[in-house]
């Protein structure tokens, strides 16, 4: 890695946090302020956060194209410029059309800005570092989560919605932050589609979605992607949630403890979890994490059985929301990383964003299933179900494996190798442009 990859990598990551923690300020109490504070009801609520999902997969199949076409920074740049404007749109906003219309805003705004970071990241790192350099980004966005949720429960009154205001209008300036630091770095290299090069997209738009579903292991990854979503991220504030209080019967301030355990498993994890997951093949470590969230599971199926001995469940759900930190911590430097190094060098962008369409449609999705399972209250079955998604991952990456180049599996190894036998070039080298 160059000084100037360096240098232009950190600031990114800066930025990201900072976003990140603006986040914080919201996320936790968006339903309880529209629907509360706002007092526009429990179902226009439940429409803001459907909102936010229609947006992002209306914007995410345009979105590669631009990023591939124009660089990422400018498509990053409107992103956070549209996200600020929706987030302070709901904070301003009093009636139905108005919360929903922000909401949109910020939905599409967040969807934009995240394959355009992504992307640059990319370009910001080797093959070698790239792994470190998404668990790092994935480490600053649960930090700055946690500690913007913790500082905006300080400042929270539901009976004063003015202090609402400052938390959306926090978040707004923190995208507006986020959207300067990126303008200002100078990511080197990136290759751009010219308006009439053709050479890799097959013949624009349409051909760039040809060449991806061509791609057997883009294909798998993606297919990956979705039960991955479907089965963890999903599920934590619908199912997961649903079954913690229905079934297991713990309180909701317990069910906060659990929320915790996760994320201090992926801070104080992630790291350790870097030091062994880089040097092993990817496709082995996606596996693995199927099978942590299968016992994940199980344990959660076992809680509900307790009972006469509620410490015990309650344990046993704790420890399903620390198992799940602990397969988050697996995957931040493992399937993002190989969704790079799949894509051809001019494609960066639209094999992100195709990525993150997936991811979406599984969080869209997750929880309408969850809540139609819990409205029948067949939990056995909701169990049953998560348990067999979270093993068909480990199935699928197993079998993702044998469409997978060793780099591709394995880099850090290979990069060695080349590293001792091309002198005295990066291996990076010819994606940057003298």
């Amino acid at each position: 890695m160059t000084t100037a990859m360096g240098a232009a990598l950190r600031r990114i990551q800066l930025g990201n946090a900072l976003s990140a923690f603006g986040n914080g300020f919201t996320v936790p109490f968006t339903f309880i302020y529209v629907s509360q504070v706002r007092g526009l009801g429990a179902g226009t609520a439940g429409a803001v956060l459907a909102t936010f999902a229609v947006a992002a997969l209306f914007v995410l199949p345009f979105t590669g194209r631009a990023i591939d076409r124009r660089g990422p920074v400018p498509v990053a740049v409107v992103g956070t410029a549209l996200a600020a404007c929706g987030s302070l749109g709901l904070g301003l906003s009093g009636s139905e059309a108005g919360v929903i219309a922000a909401a949109g805003a910020l939905g599409a705004g967040i969807a934009v800005v995240q394959p355009a970071l992504a992307t640059m990241i990319v370009w910001c790192s080797t093959t070698a570092t790239r792994s470190r350099a998404f668990a790092m980004q994935f480490f600053l966005n649960n930090l700055g989560l946690g500690v913007g949720g913790l500082i905006g429960g300080l400042i929270v009154d539901t009976a004063h919605p003015s202090s609402f205001i400052r938390l959306f209008a926090i978040e707004a300036a923190m995208f507006l932050v986020l959207g300067a630091v990126i303008a200002t770095a100078r990511v080197p290299g990136a290759p751009r589609l010219a308006a009439g090069d053709r050479s890799q997209t097959d013949g624009g738009a349409a051909g760039g979605w040809r060449t991806m579903l061509r791609d057997r292991a883009m294909v798998m990854v993606c297919v990956l992607g979705f039960v991955m979503f479907f089965a963890c991220y999903g599920q934590f504030e619908s199912g997961l949630s649903a079954f913690a209080v229905e079934v297991t019967h713990i309180s909701p301030a317990t069910l906060g403890t659990a929320l915790a355990a996760n994320t201090a498993v992926v801070v104080l994890a992630q790291f350790v979890v870097l030091r062994v997951v880089e040097r092993r093949r990817r496709s082995r470590v996606i596996a693995a994490v199927g099978l942590v969230w299968a016992v994940a599971w199980m344990a959660a199926g076992v809680s509900g059985l307790m009972h006469g001995n509620h410490t015990l469940a309650v344990a046993a759900i704790i420890s399903t929301y620390a198992l799940f930190g602990l397969g988050e911590a697996m995957l931040a430097p493992t399937v993002n990383p190989l969704v790079a190094d799949l894509a051809p060098d001019r494609m960066v962008g639209q094999y992100n964003s195709a990525f993150a369409l997936v991811k979406q449609l599984a969080l869209a999705l997750g929880p309408a299933v969850a809540g139609v399972i819990a409205a029948a209250g067949a939990y056995d079955a909701y169990i049953v179900m998560l348990v067999v998604c979270s093993l068909a991952i480990s199935v699928t990456a197993l079998r993702m494996a044998r469409h997978l180049s060793p780099v591709q599996d394995s880099p850090l190894p290979a990069v060695r190798v080349v590293a001792q036998s091309v002198r005295p070039e990066p291996v990076e080298a010819e994606r940057i442009p003298g």
